[in-house]
This record gives structure tokens, C-alpha cells and sequence, in this order.
């Protein structure tokens, strides 16, 4: 099993709207690393759904239903998307402030990389994610 960590506007797709929608395909990844992310994963990876820009945390964690498949809002083969699905929302949401004063953090892709929409994480860096959710 792998781990990732995906990104969405609130105001464009939110962790209410997909706990709503209850499966969806990310779609509208338009950089060849995070398109190679989303080709790397498999049925039964997790992910941690970060809201960006607005609230900037991490709210919940979503699970790979379908792996990666031509994207369908666009004819350019170039483009995938995968299916996921809400597992659970975080008992309290994970800040980007609190997770760059981690210093257990200070390799994650989401610090190094803070423009990629799909960022690989390690199995450590997910579970002390999940950790930091519980403990607040």
C-alpha cells in the first residue's frame, strides 16, 4: 500500500461535497509529476484530502477505488484521473503550519513541492499526520 496526499480548493471541491458525492475521479491534474503520482497508485492506497489555499490543512482521508484512467474532461490522452472515495474525516484538521513545525515533517513533499496537486507520502509521514489529527 502506498500513501498520497491530494489537494482541492474548498471553494471548488471540498471535503463536504466528496463525504456528499461519496466516490469521485480527480481530475484536472495538469503536471507531468503529479499525472505520474496519480498513474503510481493502486485500488486500496490512501490518501489525505488537504485543503489548499483556503484553511490550508489536512481534513480527512480518501481511498483509491479505480486506478488511473484517461481523463474524461479533456481529449488529451496525456491526462488521467483515478477514483476515490471518502473514508473518514479527521477528528481534528492538521494545519500546514503545524505540519512545518514538525521537525518528524521536514522531508514532506507538501513543504518541498507546495505547488503539486498529488504528492507521494511515506508510510511514517501519513501515520504522524494522522497522529497530529488525533492529538489536538
Amino acid at each position: 500500500m502506498k500513501f498520497w496526499l491530494i489537494k482541492s480548493e474548498p471553494f471548488k471541491y471540498s471535503w463536504a461535497q466528496f463525504e456528499k458525492d461519496q466516490q469521485t475521479f480527480w481530475d484536472g491534474v495538469r503536471n507531468y509529476q503529479a499525472r505520474n503520482n496519480l498513474r503510481d497508485m493502486s485500488v486500496g492506497d490512501k490518501c489525505l484530502f488537504y485543503h489548499s489555499n483556503e484553511g490550508k490543512e489536512v481534513v480527512g482521508i480518501a481511498e483509491i477505488v479505480k486506478t488511473a484512467y484517461q481523463d474524461p474532461t479533456t481529449s488529451e490522452t496525456a491526462w488521467v484521473v483515478v477514483d476515490v472515495k471518502p473514508l473518514l474525516k479527521l477528528k481534528n484538521p492538521v494545519s500546514l503550519a503545524t505540519m512545518k513545525s514538525d521537525e518528524r515533517l521536514h522531508s514532506l513533499g507538501l513543504l518541498k513541492q507546495p505547488r503539486l496537486s498529488v504528492i507521494a507520502l511515506t508510510e511514517d509521514e501519513y501515520n504522524i499526520i494522522i497522529q497530529l489529527s488525533n492529538d489536538q
